[in-house]
């Protein structure tokens, strides 16, 4: 049985309370938030319950039997918590971007290996079941060579966060580096690290909030867009488009069916995707309605301390090389010049 602390009961720690509560082999023993009375509302709102605290070090130490640190909070805030629950011996599990900066990311990385514990990071892209049926599929080689890969993801203003932090690009780096990372990290998932990004983009007072980058890799075209600066009730939408030697596999959150492939000369199809076992989320904020994906992260991440073994997905390491090749597509937009990775 794993023990969870998590840090952070807004949005995306509800989510997280919300997973564990469902699954056999986690129990919820406390949370930290230095804001305890929109904690509580939060817990209450999404039917949790556990002991709060004011500081990591305060529930580390009520809570020895803890093994496990879930950090839900701002990304200025990764570093110096992660870091402390690695010294305390506990496994992590830290929400994405795993830091702001790639040499953060990287001692975030180096100390988790150092001191023998687990570290997986939510670039939960890898776990969603649409974006593994996709996976799947160019894997298969059942459409033949992939020739061009392109992605988008874009959404309102988000105005859910505690704070409002996500509009403040000195905590979040804007839309570039806290939404558009997902499709950065999915592209290194599937096809690895591009050899150079070429960046565009728009900028506003909350920082760089939309772009659209080329990613490098040879005989293969491969490009994403993400921003969101839309008004705040225009919603969220995501789109994939693949094209390959013999077919097509498009994808879009706001199609029936989700994703639809064409092969040779055959019709278009829809692609067959393995559901998630979650449940719907008891959270009003954001964008995500189901849990899905981030019950399949964490029921994965779970299982993998429960088998004594450390992730291979979405790893500290992983992580760290997106945080760095988005921080790559920041300085091409910035300089107008190709970055190399």
């Amino acid at each position: 049985m794993q023990k969870i602390i998590i840090a952070g009961l807004g949005f995306m720690g509800q989510m997280h309370a919300q997973v564990y509560a469902q699954l056999a082999d986690a129990e919820l023993v406390a949370i930290v938030d230095a804001n305890p009375d929109s904690a509580q509302k939060n817990a209450a709102s999404v039917g949790i319950s556990a002991p709060f605290h004011p500081t990591l070090s305060a529930a580390l130490a009520a809570h020895p039997e803890a093994n496990v640190v879930d950090i839900c909070l701002p990304t200025q805030l990764h570093k110096p918590l992660a870091l402390e629950a690695i010294a305390a011996g506990r496994n992590v599990f830290c929400e994405k971007p795993l830091a702001l900066t790639a040499d953060d990311a990287d001692a975030i990385a180096a100390a988790a290996k150092a001191k023998g514990v687990a570290l997986q990071v939510g670039q939960v892209l890898r776990f969603f079941p649409e974006y593994r049926a996709i996976e799947k599929f160019v894997k298969s080689g059942e459409a033949g060579k992939l020739l061009s890969l392109t992605l988008t993801r874009r959404a309102g203003r988000p105005g859910y966060s505690q704070d409002n932090w996500l509009n403040d690009p000195a905590r979040s780096k804007g839309a570039i580096f806290d939404l558009h990372i997902h499709d950065t990290d999915y592209i290194h998932h599937l096809l690895g690290t591009p050899k150079a990004v070429t960046s565009f983009g728009t900028q506003d007072a909350c920082g760089w909030n939309h772009v659209f980058t080329r990613y490098h890799f040879d005989g293969l075209s491969v490009h994403a867009e993400g921003g969101w600066n839309y008004p705040a009730q225009w919603g969220f939408r995501a789109t994939l488009e693949a094209v390959f030697e013999n077919g097509a596999l498009e994808f879009d959150t706001a199609a029936t069916p989700p994703i639809r492939v064409t092969v040779g000369d055959a019709a278009p199809r829809a692609l067959e995707v393995e559901p998630s076992s979650a449940g719907q989320s008891k959270s009003d904020n954001g964008n995500i309605s189901t849990l899905s994906g981030y019950y399949d992260e964490l029921e994965s991440f779970i299982a993998t301390l429960e088998r004594g073994e450390h992730p291979t997905i979405a790893t500290g390491e992983q992580a760290a090389r997106s945080v760095r090749t988005v921080l790559a597509e920041i300085e091409s937009v910035e300089t107008g010049k190709t970055v190399a990775l």
